[in-house]
């Protein structure tokens, strides 16, 4: 029997026509077919069997064709926060792995460290986030070997912007956020866009749970819309102040 496209095919070339001329082996025969314009319809030779209506099925052939897509990223969830202080930085991340409402792992760490003093969180796709890692591994060898000394928070900070816009037209999927301590022992957070502007900020968070981390380290860390009087907050209350961000954020970020 002939195809189903083949059978279109003559239906459009005979608008308007009742059946359709079937050729089998055992000789000739026709099945009923109705046609619009748009829709193909076909009956049955048989009374009692259900007929096949096509007007509410796009083959890809009477209507729009069919439309593929491929994307090279993947979102694997993730958050990341950092807070810097006079003589500390503090950086902290979720562990959980995820694609779509999945969760891959519970296991996987969106920490790096750099140096001794630099410490690289990364959330967003993990391909890229590990391959990122891999570049800037090699840089900060090349770097100490040709230097005898590790590369300072300051130095990394622009080497991890130079990274990322040289990869500008097809970017690293990764929301970046590097802390540490610079040269002169004060706190350090750099804060990143996907091809790699960066700015030095008290705080930063990246990922799926950055949109409520933000507003609270707002009033906590920068003391933006309060009265009280600021004051400066040691390491040990600024960890429990992230543990709290974070149990806070897993509330409601699902990813």
């Amino acid at each position: 029997m002939t195809s189903l496209l083949s059978a279109t095919a003559a239906v459009h070339g005979r608008n308007g026509q009742t059946s359709l001329p079937i050729h089998t082996s055992e000789g000739g025969s026709t099945i009923p077919v109705a046609f619009d314009g748009t829709n193909l319809s076909i009956g049955h030779a048989e009374p009692h069997a259900i007929a096949i209506d096509g007007s509410g099925i796009d083959h890809g052939i009477t209507q729009a064709p069919y439309e593929r897509r491929f994307s090279p990223y993947e979102f694997n969830g993730g958050t990341t926060l950092a807070i810097s202080g006079p003589d500390y930085a503090v950086i902290a991340a979720d562990t959980r792995l995820s694609s779509g409402y999945g969760i891959l792992s519970r296991n996987v760490s969106k920490l790096h460290p750099l140096t001794e003093k630099c410490v690289l969180g990364s959330a967003g796709c993990k391909t890229d986030v590990d391959q990122l890692r891999s570049v800037l591994d090699i840089k900060m060898k090349v770097y100490s070997h040709n230097h005898r000394k590790p590369m300072a928070t300051p130095s990394a900070a622009q080497m991890l912007g130079n990274t990322l816009y040289m990869k500008r037209f097809f970017p690293y999927y990764s929301f970046n956020v590097l802390a540490g301590i610079d040269s002169e022992g004060k706190g350090a957070v750099y804060s990143y866009d996907a091809i790699g502007s960066f700015e030095r900020t008290p705080f930063s968070a990246s990922g799926s749970g950055q949109s409520f981390l933000i507003p609270l380290m707002d009033n906590v860390i920068s003391h933006k819309n309060r009265l009280d009087e600021k004051r400066d907050l040691p390491a040990e209350e600024v960890v429990e102040i992230v543990k709290d961000a974070f149990l806070t954020a897993g509330e409601r970020d699902i990813y």
